[in-house]
């Protein structure tokens, strides 16, 4: 295969923003509407596509801020470009927007990278799997009984065998609620739990004994991932057959290491829309190769349905409520489910991808 010579000659971003089906809250936000901004890299003729849900500031950031970095540079050089993007935001702060922003850019150059090859994305990264688990995710506590039993249900009865809800917001309701849940998915259904940071150790440890009648067999953030030391402690000491999970607020290398360092996590997470996309999230699936940690990805289930097919230590896709509808209405190409499991395009080049007629109507001014 001769290498295509491949400057890129330009890169735009526009942002997007979907009305929730109905009001949604967690533990420690509630929200009515979700923004994704979508980058768009153009090299050789052919042009790549990635997106991060993030803030409609982020599109400006990538035209004026990170654009410098990439334009001119062989599309086909990830690694520098990925150094470039880190240095266009060294003076202010790689963490929150920038790693977003950064993210969307990089994964439109991974999928640049595989169009211009004549291949799919899950070809230029190397297969360790053809699918990958799913587990639905939503239970938001702003549902009421009925909602929250028959989101669930219906995901465990369209072959998906594990499901997550959400806890927090009102403590003193959460047994009752997860109680509620079991009952709608029966006992064969993996159940987890997300609280969004919302408990302190102590009070995070009481729940954990508490959900572990309803055999719930994971436990998401019980306590902010800032506090290492708390989750630390929330792990040494929750009930046997309960993972301890956190990770989805990693920007840099240096987050999930510093978790793993710390034994604070049965099981680390990723979002490659927040933590420099692709290539970040194959360091972050190489550090958990090296700790022994399994890695789950964080929501975006059309993005990460090919990275985690590709990064061996993975063991499922959050298949958030909210992404999977966006996406379903955002982009042509989303990978189906099939089974419990989600197995990315291998017949279309790239990540298989395309913004949707219907696209244009959901778009915002940053």
């Amino acid at each position: 295969m001769v290498r295509p010579t491949a400057p890129v000659d330009a890169v735009t971003a526009r942002a997007y923003r979907v009305e929730t089906d109905s009001p949604e809250a967690d533990g420690t936000l509630a929200w009515s509407a979700t923004t994704m901004v979508v980058a768009m890299v153009r090299a050789g003729g052919s042009h790549g596509l990635g997106y991060s849900y993030t803030d409609a500031l982020a599109a400006g950031l990538i035209e004026r801020v990170l654009a410098p970095g990439v334009l001119g540079r062989d599309a086909m050089d990830l690694a520098g470009i990925a150094l470039a993007l880190r240095a266009q935001v060294r003076n202010i702060g790689l963490a929150g927007l920038c790693a977003t922003a950064i993210s969307a850019v990089d994964v439109a150059l991974w999928d640049l990278k595989a169009k211009l090859l004549d291949v799919s994305l899950l070809r230029l990264l190397g297969a360790a799997r053809d699918s990958v688990p799913v587990y639905g995710s939503g239970g938001f506590t702003s549902y009421d009984k009925g909602r929250l039993q028959e989101q669930l249900a219906d995901w465990v009865g369209g072959g998906i065998g594990m499901v997550k809800m959400k806890v927090g917001r009102h403590p003193e309701r959460d047994v009752e609620r997860v109680g509620w849940a079991r009952q709608a998915i029966g006992d064969d259904a993996r159940l987890f739990v997300d609280a969004n940071g919302a408990y302190q150790p102590a009070q995070a440890l009481r729940m954990a004994g508490a959900f572990a009648e309803h055999s719930v067999s994971w436990f998401e953030e019980p306590v902010t991932a800032d506090d290492i030391a708390g989750l630390r402690h929330v792990r040494g000491r929750a009930p046997p057959g309960m993972a301890i999970a956190a990770g989805e607020y990693g920007y840099t290398d240096w987050d999930f290491h510093r978790l793993l360092q710390a034994g604070a996590v049965d099981v680390l997470q990723a979002d490659a829309t927040r933590c420099c996309g692709i290539s970040g999230f194959l360091r972050t699936a190489a550090l958990c190769q090296a700790w022994g940690i399994p890695l789950s990805a964080h929501t975006a289930p059309s993005l990460h349905a090919t990275v985690c097919c590709a990064a061996a230590p993975a063991i499922h896709v959050e298949y958030f409520h909210d992404h999977a509808r966006i996406e379903r209405m955002l982009f042509d190409g989303m990978p189906p489910l099939d089974g419990g499991q989600i197995r990315p395009d291998t017949s279309r080049p790239g990540l298989g991808l395309a913004l949707s007629g219907e696209a244009d109507r959901y778009a915002i001014r940053a």
